[in-house]
């Protein structure tokens, strides 16, 4: 809920924990200063601000501050002097500058995305609770070697930039389970497939909208030559904070035919506005979302209902299902990039369907490389898999196997990346369960 400039001045916000104003600010309200003693949320997006006052640190309690849309040109320093500071966000402004020592001590979460930002400031290695660093779209060359000491990273977005390699220490992370690196000239480049079908944008008619992602829009059709419904996908065309809408409509194409992937007809020509969209296999609405994203809290894992249970068969269906389709997508050069919960559609009889390749990079599947790349996304299978035993009933378990669960688990989260194993190693040894 926003709030207004007026009330701020007024007074009427004493004891506020959560301040949100859009109404074109081109000065930050001293005002806000006011609530030091209780505001722990800051949410100035969408203003015209270009600088941050000193007295900013004396908001001791803050604990998230939202810039986006603005126009700032250079990160605030000051920033580094909030104590409780756990997460920024200064996505689409115009900051070609981050000054060194300019992250405060707890930060977990950095959102850069839409920037200019050519150079990272090699202090970024000593933010060592760091998390998520969201960083696509900007006009980075070389990431600092310090960032192989962020040893707690487990997001990381660098799609879109202009790196010129993609550091081999990068997948040596401990912890790094969800990385987004396509659309830069050091990573693999992938063509848009141009032997699939295109068909005419006049020979379908929008119904209505079935969801709004990052990348674009998804409507369910008529296919008026066809006598059927199906969904469409149009992409927006901007970058996102997971990368280009181009990379992803290319890899939803790659991907190919699997039972757990929602399928691909072809691609839309002739869009009245000229953007590119794709026609997919309209799905059921008996399938719903597994998980919820990540919240405030968690960071980096899933959320999901109070209410959610699952028993040991469905759990292993699921679990089985998408290390298939994440084999799959490996053999062809596909990180998936954002293999959450939240991107797995489930019915009641544990189908599931991977959805969501708005994160998704290529790599030749053959590169020495490849191998660690694999693993770095069996980590976040890890993380799927602990996530979801946490909604089994464990008077239902039985103790062998548990710990049998247990030990997948460890094994996915081998600090030692190169010595995890593979999805198709996992799917022989899930065949065992």
């Amino acid at each position: 809920m926003s709030n207004t400039l007026e009330d701020l001045k007024a007074g009427r916000l004493k004891g506020a924990k959560r301040l949100q104003i859009a109404c074109g600010l081109k000065s930050f309200p001293e005002e806000i200063i006011t609530l030091s003693d209780t505001l722990e949320v800051l949410d100035l997006s969408g203003n015209d601000l270009t600088e941050l006052p000193n007295s900013i640190a004396k908001l001791k309690k803050l604990k998230i501050i939202f810039f986006a849309n603005n126009n700032f040109t250079t990160f605030p320093k000051i920033l580094a002097s909030c104590p409780t500071l756990s997460m920024i966000g200064f996505k689409s402004n115009k900051i070609k500058s981050v000054p060194e020592n300019a992250f405060p001590p707890l930060l977990r979460w950095l959102i850069l995305t839409d920037n200019q930002i050519r150079v990272l400031p090699k202090s970024i290695g000593e933010v060592n609770l760091l998390q998520k660093c969201a960083l696509a779209g900007n006009l980075i060359e070389v990431l600092p070697e310090s960032m192989k000491n962020c040893k707690n990273l487990a997001l990381l977005r660098i799609s879109a930039n202009k790196l010129r390699v993609i550091p081999n220490w990068l997948f040596s992370l401990p912890k790094l389970s969800w990385v987004a690196f396509a659309g830069n000239p050091g990573s693999d480049s992938l063509k848009l497939n141009s032997d699939l079908k295109s068909f005419d944008w006049k020979d379908f008619h929008i119904q209505q909208v079935l969801g709004e992602g990052a990348s674009g829009l998804i409507s369910k059709a008529k296919w008026i030559s066809e006598s059927k419904d199906v969904a469409i996908k149009v992409f927006k065309g901007d970058v996102t904070s997971d990368g280009l809408p181009d990379d992803e409509m290319a890899i939803s194409i790659l991907a190919g035919d699997h039972e757990n992937l929602v399928s691909f007809f072809g691609k839309i020509q002739h869009h009245p506005e000229g953007k590119n969209g794709l026609i997919m296999e309209l799905i059921p609405p008996s399938f719903i979302n597994l998980g919820n994203p990540p919240n405030f809290n968690t960071c980096t894992r899933d959320t999901f209902e109070n209410n959610v249970l699952f028993t040991e068969e469905e759990f292993l269906k699921i679990v089985k299902s998408i290390a298939s389709v994440s084999a799959q997508l490996h053999s062809k050069g596909i990180n998936h990039g954002d293999l959450y919960a939240h991107n797995i559609l489930v019915n009641k009889s544990a189908d599931s369907l991977l959805g969501d390749y708005g994160a998704a990079s290529y790599y030749d599947p053959n590169a020495a490389l490849a191998h660690n790349i694999e693993r770095i996304e069996v980590s976040a299978f890890g993380c799927l898999i602990e996530d979801l035993l946490g909604l089994v009933s464990k008077e239902k378990l039985n103790k062998n196997v548990l710990d049998r669960w247990d030990q997948l688990i460890i094994s996915c989260f081998n600090p030692d990346v190169k010595s995890r194993m593979g999805f198709n190693e996992i799917i022989a040894l899930l065949n065992q369960f």
